[in-house]
């Protein structure tokens, strides 16, 4: 198809195509709006960036406007499930551009607002609603809800619902739909959770891919700099200094090491501002749109939040921390290089994060190029404590009468200086007693040799080594009774 008239989609919708300059589909558009509007369901394998979002809008549009109904009351004929607030509030805008021209009502539920408002705004019903699966789940318990109505359902970033644990809501949310009904399902990576949920939700579904699963866009320029991670907010400034970095997008893995990043580069002079679950509604409202609109240069957000940057002119994406599954890298640089354009991706990679380079690497088939050595990262079986790995038990008893021969020289000092606290309070002893009580004290025979233990009269039994050569806490035993009848203590 070499342009959206050859869809056959109604003139109100071509209308507003037109309002928006978009004249050629996309590959994902050109292989999925045939088969939706044909009504069979979909399966999509699709980067960010690649126009999936008009690839399912345009069709769902098309069909509503062609069966013109009222939705009942509390009810919606369209769902949409995504999972973060800004990528729905997208998916929204988009739903509402394509379809100004046909009277349809639309609406969205998400979580960091009030409930309030979105229950009064589905009391009459409404043909389209989009949601992240918390929120809406909320709406089914308070009965603000109801979903056995709903003709079309499309689950977008399905690969991205699993890894923030959506799972289940998912499943909980499709087992109160209809089972007479449309399903778009579109995920960037396949993995095979995500997969067996494809598989139980769709009936003999339309598989389209317009990229091999896990790879990523050839526009973008990837990179990867060996850096210890101390080095980190240093490089990281450095690289923003530079000539062409007209608007960059950093990634943390932590809410809290996205603030610490923030922090760190206005320390170096650099404007940024953090995007994270932690951020009100309106915080991350503001701040996407003053990155948008270029107000803002540098952003720093966690993958749940950046799901729903959907900004075109993104030069650069930086990893400051590597993803831990590998598949999230392939989202975090999709977000640059869209609409045709290129862009850079550029990872700092520590000495522990190596294990996870490795996997990437793996999964998008492509050995990146690297700046700097790589830093050799800590063995796995060295042992903080216990014997080193060729030492003879002897070797450990020598650190063990080390260890406690310096306690019992502690033990000593401590002794001493209680004994001058405790004659502090006393009387002056006479010139006799002070001479007693500093000439050296007379040691028992054979003190510091081993000692020869006698087993009730049997012959003596060598006793092990310990402190200084003397057994461990034992003193010679005795026969049954001493000379006076007493047993042993």
């Amino acid at each position: 198809m070499s342009s959206f008239a050859d869809f056959g989609l109604a003139k109100p919708i071509l209308r507003a195509i037109a309002q928006e300059n978009y004249t050629t589909p996309t590959p994902i558009q050109a292989q999925t709006i045939p088969s939706a509007l044909a009504g069979r369901d979909i399966v999509g394998i699709a980067q960010t960036g690649t126009g999936k979002t008009a690839a399912f809008a345009l069709p769902i549009l098309h069909r509503l406007a062609a069966q013109p109904r009222r939705a009942e009351r509390k009810t919606c004929r369209t769902l949409v499930l995504s999972p973060t607030r800004e990528l729905s509030g997208q998916i929204l805008d988009s739903f509402n551009a394509y379809g100004r021209h046909l009277g349809l009502t639309a609406t969205l539920a998400i979580g960091g607002v009030a409930m309030g408002r979105q229950v009064r705004a589905l009391l009459a019903g409404v043909d389209v609603l989009v949601a992240t699966p918390g929120r809406l789940l909320d709406l089914v318990r308070s009965h603000a809800l109801r979903l056995d109505r709903v003709e079309y359902l499309v689950l977008d970033e399905a690969d991205r619902m699993l890894d923030m644990g959506f799972i289940h809501d998912i499943r909980k949310i499709v087992a109160q739909l209809p089972a007479a009904r449309q399903t778009l399902f579109f995920s960037a990576t396949m993995p095979g959770e995500i997969a067996d949920l494809a598989r139980t939700m769709l009936r003999d579904p339309v598989r389209v891919a317009v990229t091999p699963q896990a790879t990523t866009a050839e526009r973008v320029e990837q990179r990867v700099i060996h850096v210890a991670r101390s080095d980190k907010p240093a490089t990281l400034a450095d690289l923003l200094r530079r000539d062409g970095v007209e608007r960059a997008l950093v990634f943390t893995r932590t809410k809290h090491g996205a603030d610490k990043v923030v922090r760190g580069l206005l320390k170096a002079g650099i404007a940024a501002h953090a995007i994270h679950g932690n951020k009100s509604q309106n915080q991350r409202e503001r701040v996407l749109g003053e990155f948008r609109s270029g107000k803002i240069r540098t952003l720093v957000a966690t993958d749940i939040a950046a799901r729903g940057i959907d900004v075109d002119g993104i030069s650069h994406v930086v990893n400051y921390d590597l993803p831990n599954e590998p598949e999230t890298y392939v989202h975090r640089i999709g977000r640059t290089a869209r609409a045709g354009a290129a862009g850079v991706a550029i990872s700092l990679v520590g000495a522990e994060e190596t294990a996870y380079l490795r996997a990437i690497e793996k999964l998008i088939r492509l050995a990146i190029p690297a700046q700097g050595g790589r830093p050799a990262a800590p063995h796995p079986h060295t042992r903080a404590q216990g014997r080193p790995n060729g030492q003879r038990a002897g070797a450990r008893h020598h650190d063990h009468r080390h260890e406690h021969r310096h306690a019992h020289g502690r033990n000593r000092d401590n002794g001493a200086a209680g004994h001058r606290e405790r004659a502090h309070h006393h009387p002056k002893p006479d010139a006799r007693s002070t001479q007693a009580a500093s000439a050296p004290r007379e040691r028992p025979p054979g003190y510091g040799r081993p000692v020869q233990a006698v087993q009730h009269g049997g012959p003596a039994q060598e006793q092990p080594q310990g402190i200084a050569g003397v057994g461990f806490m034992r003193r010679p035993v005795p026969s049954r009774r001493d000379d006076a009848g007493r047993p042993p203590r």
